[in-house]
């Protein structure tokens, strides 16, 4: 496996115009609502007009057609048939086809994932151990009390407890993970968060720091890149970055780092020192990622057919329309080649990528 993961990183780096293997994944937004109103998210807080809330909500239909679905699983089964499926957006649990769609692509013997809020998670348990799905990612951010009063909802955080023990009650489940987004509303409480999980048995969980972008960063990008990678300020409206307790953070990292877990604990990015989280949130135009990690992996189709590069934080970028091509031409679409060698130039990121996930 290492000796083809240096073969495809060979590919990517020498040659990102033509990718000669297939996508990791094919992350699908199966429709454009929510039912929270995440504070640290476009989406929950109204934000229609950056890059990420159009990626999750501005396409129609509201639901991603079965027909839709079905040829793109029809068409990863043929050309892909390891790749993974991630069910990602917006909440999938709310998906007017989520059963059908799990059943077909059970059929087809793909690998699916669910990644959610877990609000409906206890209606939806018995359903997607039935149709064997193989991973499900839970977003929560913090213990009750803080993660209900980030996601606007006071039965939040039980509820997806509840559908965990669900998930669990039964001889065969998905593997579930759990990720937490920190912001400035929940520095204190990770090492609570991460004891109360210490308990069930989780797959991994995992620790994001803010995926953000200030209106300084976007203007500065768009200065060379706005005609082509068009760059918003994201996840910013309510998210103060100066009220964020770094050295309480730093704090928290270290007494999770300390302690032990029945699972794999990760920070995204994994930063070590104090220097470098303050670099991280408070100097945001240096660039402290490689490169990419998503572009040369991940493709995202949304409700209508339209295909953008890697995930819902990337440019909203049209590289093709399934309706209109088959996933094979799209994974090298002229599009997806150029901004792959156009990253490759610019050393790996745009300015505009400096604290995404996929830059880490």
């Amino acid at each position: 496996m290492n000796f083809i993961n240096t073969l495809k990183s060979i590919n990517a780096n020498a040659y990102p115009q033509h990718l000669f293997y297939s996508p990791e994944w094919l992350v699908l937004g199966v429709n454009n609502i929510c039912n929270l109103h995440c504070k640290m998210c476009d989406v929950g807080n109204g934000n229609a007009e950056s890059n990420f809330s159009q990626n999750l909500v501005g396409s129609r239909p509201l639901h991603m057609p079965m027909e839709l679905i079905k040829t793109i699983f029809d068409q990863a089964a043929l050309y892909f048939p390891k790749v993974k499926i991630g069910y990602a957006f917006t909440e999938p649990l709310v998906y007017l086809h989520l059963e059908e769609s799990l059943q077909y692509a059970k059929e087809k013997k793909l690998y699916t994932s669910v990644t959610t809020n877990a609000l409906t998670l206890p209606q939806k348990a018995e359903m997607l151990c039935e149709k064997e799905v193989n991973d499900i990612f839970i977003s929560l951010d913090g213990t009750e009390e803080i993660h209900n009063y980030i996601r606007g909802n006071k039965n939040s955080f039980q509820k997806a407890v509840e559908g965990i023990e669900k998930l669990l009650s039964k001889n065969k489940h998905p593997d579930i993970s759990v990720f937490f987004v920190i912001t400035e509303w929940n520095i204190g409480n990770m090492k609570a968060f991460a004891d109360f999980f210490g308990k069930y048995p989780l797959k991994q969980l995992g620790f994001m720091h803010t995926n953000f972008t200030p209106l300084h960063i976007a203007e500065k990008h768009n200065e060379t890149y706005g005609n082509t990678y068009h760059s918003t300020l994201s996840n910013t409206t309510e998210i103060d970055i100066d009220k964020m307790n770094l050295d309480e953070l730093f704090h928290q990292i270290s007494q999770i780092k300390s302690a032990s877990y029945p699972f794999p604990v990760s920070f995204s990015p994994a930063i070590n020192t104090k220097e470098e989280l303050k670099q991280f949130y408070l100097k945001p135009e240096i660039l402290m990622g490689k490169g990419c990690n998503d572009v040369s992996r991940n493709i995202m189709i949304k409700s209508n057919g339209t295909v953008i590069p890697a995930h819902g934080r990337c440019y909203n970028l049209e590289i093709g329309n399934i309706y209109q091509e088959n996933l094979k031409d799209i994974w090298n679409s002229k599009v997806i080649s150029k901004f792959r060698s156009d990253l490759k130039n610019a050393g790996g990121l745009l300015p505009a990528c400096s604290r995404c996930c996929s830059a880490f």
